[in-house]
């Protein structure tokens, strides 16, 4: 876990802003959700023998004996409270959206937090495949209008209950064939869950997976039309993918379209973004039978991005002007000028230390200040000051009697 500084803290405001305005294009609305979740939700949601549920979750027991944890994703939540508050009603189709800190115990890595943050978004509803490029959409979008280049695209099917089964038999079979060629964890995973050997990022078990029978290959008609679709949206738009049968993603939830929003400058952990469909998983949450896609994308792999490629967000903004005052009644002076200029929403400072005009110079221009009036007593007894733009060292005469009003 880490600190976000002020200066890093303003980029990151700029950036969360243009996630804002691109959910606003897409018509998501926000919600926030609770940080702690009772832990059956996210055991009845990812999955019990996922990853994050057996090894990554902040877990404990509450004073009332009840067993809660740290959010480590976001939808669970967001399906709870679609759930608990009925936000069905208020239409057919509910679009969300969420952006906040996340939990998870993992191995510190490149990109990777035990608290991390996420934007993300659901659209709950609609079987429709254009909700699943839509989702593809979103991130896309919000990464072009950052300036991110050099992004990649990569869809597959994890098919349905009704296809799924057979097939899940059929890679399990293959795989006991080559256990000894996989890691420690891909052999554990070969009865409790066979999906995850295929998407592993360890080279020797990609090595010995690579004549795997893929699920995209055993679709049933329902999930291949579906991923047809898909296709066909993509290319109609003109936004290039790959089909990779060996995406999964690492969470039980998903059915049909899974994808993966990728960026060559993240290394082997290369997804910014990943989502898909989940069609079964808000009856599994004690809702109505609700199809669902969605998608979250993590903000700290963003940032990482965002400085390989040179894309300079915002810092902190300075004040637009800095008072200076020469002796305690031009300190008197600048705090209320100050304090009126505030008023008017207008960023300002003046010195709190009683510090030398030179020192308050080099505080002005330490916190880039627009613009600086240095008031002393002879300022105050004629009336008028001389402001002084710092970038340019130009300066005019201005009143002091009318300054907040006029400066605004």
């Amino acid at each position: 876990m880490r600190d976000i500084l002020p200066d890093e803290a303003a980029r990151w405001r700029a950036v969360e802003n243009v996630v804002h305005q691109v959910m606003q294009i897409f018509n998501y609305r926000e919600i926030r959700t609770p940080v702690l979740e009772q832990t059956e939700l996210f055991a009845r949601s990812i999955g019990e023998l996922t990853d994050i549920v057996s090894k990554e979750m902040y877990t404990f027991v509450d004073r009332s004996g009840d067993s809660v944890t740290l959010k480590p994703e976001g939808t669970a939540s967001a399906l709870r409270a679609y759930i608990q508050n009925n936000l069905a009603e208020q239409g057919l189709l509910t679009k969300l959206y969420y952006l906040g800190p996340m939990f998870r115990q993992e191995r510190p890595q490149a990109g990777r937090l035990r608290q991390f943050h996420q934007f993300g978004a659901e659209a709950l509803g609609a079987m429709a495949p254009e909700l699943d490029v839509e989702m593809m959409l979103i991130p896309l979008m919000i990464y072009r209008n950052l300036g991110v280049v050099q992004t990649g695209l990569l869809i597959n099917s994890v098919g349905c209950p009704r296809c799924r089964p057979p097939y899940r038999e059929l890679l399990r079979s293959e795989l006991r064939k080559i256990r000894a060629q996989l890691s420690v964890d891909s052999q554990s995973r070969i009865e409790q869950n066979p999906f995850r050997v295929l998407d592993s990022k360890d080279e020797s078990d990609r090595k010995a997976t690579r004549s795997m029978p893929l699920m995209k290959d055993h679709l049933c008609a329902e999930c291949s039309a579906h991923f047809v679709r898909v296709q066909e949206l993509l290319k109609n738009l003109k936004i290039s993918f790959e089909i990779d049968g060996h995406l999964v993603r690492g969470l039980d939830y998903y059915t049909k379209t899974a994808f993966e929003i990728t960026s060559r400058d993240l290394g082997s952990q290369n997804a910014l973004a990943g989502g898909g469909r989940y069609d079964l998983l808000v009856e599994e949450l004690g809702g109505k039978p609700t199809p669902g896609v969605g998608f979250a994308a993590g903000m700290e792999r963003l940032m990482m991005v965002l400085e390989k490629q040179n894309i300079a967000a915002p810092g902190a903004a300075g004040p637009k002007v800095f008072l200076i005052g020469i002796d305690r009644r031009s300190r008197t002076w600048a705090f209320e000028t100050v304090c009126a200029l505030r008023a008017r929403g207008i960023p300002s400072e003046t010195d709190y230390l009683e510090r030398s005009v030179k020192a308050q110079l080099r505080e002005a221009d330490r916190q880039h200040a627009e613009f600086v009036l240095v008031i002393g007593e002879e300022e105050l007894t004629t009336g008028t000051g001389k402001l002084k733009e710092m970038k340019t060292g130009k300066e005019q005469a201005i009143s002091l009697g009318t300054f907040a009003k006029t400066f605004s």
